[in-house]
């Protein structure tokens, strides 16, 4: 199992104190934030994305995913969408990152019209992101919660370059078993979201292991290669606990719920 964290959880943390994070507590990659308010978006010249790469090749730490906000179901034109989106990938492709993360986004529209949408954007923009290197993963999360509603969508892009990112608070809130979440992510799957929370009405970020969500039984399903991201909300939950000093205990849970069973 390889581990990554979000940058979510270390709001505006400049990216040599990241790397220095990552690679302190035996985490092998980060999935960045990408927004405006972050040291990583598309804004960034190609001059400052070259030192982004300098300073994760210099730690040894890879950029798993620039994680970015298009919504690939939401309504209105599908033109800004998918310009947004090819710029997120160029990011990627320009930082050596594998995955882009997209939210579907498709708030209270009918759920055959928002998959019909997502899944036309989506792909629209695989061919290229096929070029640039990058996958675009659509995540379980606010419109498409559960594996299947993800699965949906991806699977009738049918495209390598399209897949799925588990996020596994969501697809639990949404009442789905982590076996039968994996069961129709597996195909498409990319890597998983990990965190742990209170309850479903408590979604404030815990340390892993203090909390409600299945890690084990989702960690269970997963092949021995798989990438694990822990996705911790600090940036929308400043009250939470500090990131930096759970990191090596978040690890070691990890790893236990995912050593191989005798």
């Amino acid at each position: 199992m390889k581990l990554a964290f979000s940058t979510l959880g270390v709001p505006g943390l400049p990216i040599p104190e990241v790397v220095r994070l990552a690679a302190e507590h035996g985490y092998q990659g980060v999935e960045l934030r990408a927004h405006p308010e972050e040291p990583v978006h598309p804004g960034l010249s190609m001059l400052e994305r070259a030192d982004v790469v300098e300073e994760f090749k210099r730690g040894g730490i890879e950029i798993l995913t620039v994680a970015g906000y298009v919504r690939a179901a939401s309504e209105g034109e599908d033109q800004p969408v998918l310009d947004e989106l090819a710029a997120l990938v160029e990011l990627a492709r320009d930082l050596g990152a594998r995955n882009v993360r997209v939210f579907p986004g498709g708030g209270d529209q009918d759920p055959d019209a928002a998959d019909a949408t997502a899944a036309r954007r989506l792909a629209a923009a695989a061919p290229y992101a096929a070029d640039m290197g990058v996958r675009i993963l659509l995540e379980t999360h606010d419109s498409h919660r559960a594996g299947a509603a993800v699965a949906r969508v991806v699977g009738t892009v049918g495209h390598g370059s399209v897949g799925a990112l588990w996020d596994v608070m969501h697809t639990w809130l949404a009442g789905e078993e982590p076996v039968a979440s994996h069961a129709v992510l597996a195909p498409h799957l990319g890597y998983v979201q990990v965190k742990d929370i209170a309850s479903a009405e408590a979604t404030e970020p815990l340390a892993l292991g203090a909390g409600v969500l299945p890690l084990r039984a989702c960690l269970d399903t997963l092949d021995p290669d798989s990438w694990v991201c822990w996705e911790y909300e600090k940036r929308w939950h400043p009250e939470a606990a500090e990131l930096p000093g759970l990191l090596s205990a978040g690890r070691e849970h990890l790893l236990r719920l995912g050593a191989p069973k005798q």
